[in-house]
């Protein structure tokens, strides 16, 4: 194929492995734990999950020095299980789906917080609020073949030392496979799609100057400065 200009492929880093991840989209599950809807104001037994999107190349190294982006006063961190597949398809049972899993990684889906709330306020979409530059931070993908498929690990963040999320991926009101079947029902997955499945409760402000650091038992960590 013959481009008019060169185009990065995004991709990701697989834990022991010098091969990378070929990033092709990124889908975000919302209010997928009770407390979490709860605390956004929410009725976790009314509202199921929804999904929304990232770009793929807002996808930024769970090691990286972050610059504070443009347009907000209220960045939030979410801290998240990913799931990396390697395999796609459509309308996927929930009883097929984890066969489509290539690995998992720890993410930070980073938000502005003040411009989702005024897109909710306005009815209109969450793209600026949640789809801008290094939003995604994703740790290294840990292949299943290494550790199987979690359905119960802490998961926690912090800030500058100070704990702000703490909790368990088996609080989550949709599991893995459950979200790869629903998802799939609305668009054909793909390998290379990551899936971020939704934080615990606790998101709160990050400012310039503050480390961030995060992780869930047996899949990985990120430490994130931001300036």
């Amino acid at each position: 194929m013959d481009l008019i200009f060169p185009v990065t492929q995004p991709t990701a880093e697989i834990a022991g492995d010098a091969r990378r991840f070929p990033i092709r989209r990124i889908f975000c599950v919302g209010k997928n734990y009770a407390d979490h809807a709860r605390e956004m104001g929410g009725d976790p037994t009314r509202e199921p999950p929804f999904f929304f999107s990232k770009p793929a190349d807002a996808v930024v190294a769970g090691t990286a020095e972050i610059a504070m982006p443009s347009r907000t006063a209220n960045l939030h961190h979410e801290i998240e299980l990913v799931v990396a597949l390697g395999q796609g398809g459509a309308d996927i049972a929930p009883e097929d789906a984890l066969a489509a899993v290539f690995g998992y990684a720890v993410g930070n889906d980073l938000t502005r917080r003040d411009l989702q709330a005024d897109a909710k306020a306005g009815a209109r979409p969450w793209d600026m609020a949640k789809g801008f530059d290094h939003s995604a931070v994703l740790s290294p993908i840990r292949p299943v073949a290494e550790n199987g498929h979690p359905s119960t690990a802490r998961i926690w963040l912090s800030v500058n030392g100070a704990m702000r999320q703490d909790g368990d991926i088996a609080d989550m009101i949709w599991p893995v496979a459950d979200i790869i079947a629903e998802l799939s029902t609305y668009v054909e997955l793909q390998p290379g799609d990551l899936i971020y499945t939704g934080t615990p409760s606790g998101v709160g402000r990050i400012s310039a100057g503050d480390v961030v650091e995060g992780g869930i038992d047996g899949i990985g960590a990120i430490a994130n400065r931001f300036v």
